[in-house]
């Protein structure tokens, strides 16, 4: 069976998008993150960049060298491939300090769901997340993975700015935030971890395909973690 049909959309002269669906869903991730890497190895003239997203791959393109035509022949032949399974690039284990001020919805989130705070933790903490995007703002990165009896919409109040380094909850997406900004989202915790660090090789430390592990830490530790982190350490650890 053939996978379903993709739209392409110019961006005038200097992108095209790649649409595989309308929704948040792992198989269209699979995909969109298999295209990314096809077009990487591919014999693309005039290919700056790509932006992977949920359902969507962008192409950044210089209009001198490309060539339309053959560039929307690779893609439909490149995208009408089977996605393999796309193990984790690295899996990273990201220490966090949830609750209390590193998390001031925690509790409320655990009332709404009928649970303990040390119940959400657990919950949170449990499963193998995959990073499906990075965007927003430089360094966000968009995890797949939430338990479902997580999931909750997102405030009805946003906040005019969250820290850095925030982790949170929206609907049934979860994400590590790199920079502060403003968010509707659920605050259960902060790591020290850096996502973005200008100055630093790598700038952003996660990637698409990345799979990422909280590991709950003692609030205690967080100068020290974030000392080392600001000084262009990862904290975070590749698990073996």
């Amino acid at each position: 069976m053939s996978p379903p049909a993709i739209r392409l959309l110019w961006c005038g002269d200097t992108a095209l998008t790649v649409e595989f669906g309308d929704r948040i869903d792992p198989a269209l991730n699979a995909r969109v993150l298999a295209l990314d890497g096809r077009l990487r190895d591919a014999d693309c003239p005039g290919l700056v960049e790509t932006v992977p997203t949920y359902r969507s791959l962008t192409l950044h393109l210089d209009p001198i060298l490309v060539d339309p035509a053959r560039l929307e022949a690779t893609v439909r032949t490149l995208a009408a491939l089977p996605a393999p399974p796309v193990p984790p690039k690295r899996v990273w284990q990201v220490p966090v300090m949830y609750g209390g001020d590193f998390g001031i919805d925690l509790a409320d989130v655990a009332a709404h769901h009928g649970l303990s705070p040390s119940a959400v933790i657990e919950r949170h903490a449990a499963p193998e997340y995959r990073v499906v995007m990075i965007g927003f703002l430089p360094g966000y990165a968009y995890l797949d993975g939430l338990d479902p009896g997580l999931a909750l919409s997102r405030r009805s109040s946003p906040r005019p700015t969250t820290p850095a380094g925030t982790i949170s909850i929206g609907g049934v997406q979860a994400l590590v935030a790199s920079i502060a900004a403003p968010s509707g989202w659920h605050l259960f915790g902060r790591t020290p971890v850096r996502a973005f660090l200008p100055g630093r090789d790598p700038v952003f430390l996660f990637e698409p395909g990345d799979g990422i592990r909280f590991v709950p830490t003692d609030p205690a530790r967080w100068d020290a973690l974030d000392r080392a982190a600001a000084a262009g350490d990862p904290v975070a650890e590749v698990a073996a």
